[in-house]
């Protein structure tokens, strides 16, 4: 981003912490909408969003190993999360994440239940 066209607000939707945030929120919407489902187990989103975070130079660590952006947040937020977090990006692809994320920066609204609910049903039709 060239900072001379830049405003504050601007420069904030796109650091590296929110785009981790953004992809965060995806994934746990999605698991809250599996779990509504009974794709995965009763509770688990819970869990998985109470433990849910991350660590930008832990990302970056494991990214240098395994050369994939989303397996290296994943592989962090699961050190974290511990086993409900397999259940994180279930069926979803890399591309699944990391389009809602950035439409969602581009679009400033914060995600709902009820967009992930329609996001999560397109992913996994009955």
């Amino acid at each position: 981003m060239i900072q001379r066209y830049s405003t504050p607000e601007m420069v904030a939707i796109w650091t590296p912490e929110r785009r981790l945030q953004v992809m965060l929120e995806v994934e746990l919407l999605a698991c809250e909408a599996m779990e509504a489902r009974g794709e995965v187990p009763a509770g688990t989103a819970a869990v998985c969003r109470e433990r849910a975070r991350f660590d930008i130079e832990r990302v970056d660590e494991i990214e240098r190993t395994v050369k994939h952006d989303v397996i290296a947040f994943l592989t962090n937020v699961n050190e974290h999360v511990g086993e409900p977090g397999r259940h994180l990006h279930k069926g979803m692809t890399s591309s699944d994440v990391l389009d809602t994320a950035e439409e969602q920066s581009c679009s400033r609204p914060r995600l709902s239940a009820a967009l992930n609910a329609t996001f999560a049903c397109r992913l996994y039709p009955s």
